[in-house]
């Protein structure tokens, strides 16, 4: 599991639109890492959505938004066309990012066992080191309060 003031482990993915995306190409600019469960899922959408719409302040506190999942780069480019989402979303099949960052994890539904994304966000500060973490995150008002961390905390 990372740790807050840790380097952020670097990664390097394919993401919708063709492209090719490494964390490291970031430097200088605050990061928003969210990881999700599933393209298309009531939970994920409403996630990616409440990101697109605060997304120009994200850009105003020169913030980018990057989000994981193990899907593939064809399902994210039908997620990110279907809900117009302004910021890039990363395949990571082997879930190797995920397994870097601690966040592919055991989970438990209706009693069956298997291992998941288990929904997390990590704020990473212009120097490339983790300034926060969310695990186990609840959808409703949790992007309010990852741009209201970087508002108070990062912009100081």
């Amino acid at each position: 599991m990372t740790a807050i003031g840790q380097a952020a482990p670097d990664f390097t993915l394919e993401a919708n639109e063709n492209q090719t995306i490494s964390l490291s190409s970031y430097r200088g600019k605050n990061v928003v890492l969210y990881f999700y469960p599933k393209d298309m899922t009531p939970g994920c959408t409403t996630e990616a959505c409440d990101f697109r719409d605060y997304h120009p302040k994200f850009k105003q506190l020169d913030t980018v938004v990057l989000g994981i999942s193990p899907d593939s780069v064809k399902s994210h480019d039908k997620f990110v066309a279907k809900h117009e989402l302004p910021f890039p979303l990363l395949a990571d099949p082997e879930h190797q990012v995920a397994e870097a960052y601690g966040v592919w994890v055991l989970k438990k539904m209706y009693g069956r066992e298997y291992m998941g994304i288990e929904r997390s966000t990590f704020v990473i500060d212009k120097q490339g080191n983790i300034a926060k973490a969310w695990t186990k995150v609840k959808v409703k008002g949790h992007v309010q309060e990852v741009l209201q961390f970087i508002e108070e905390e990062l912009q100081a």
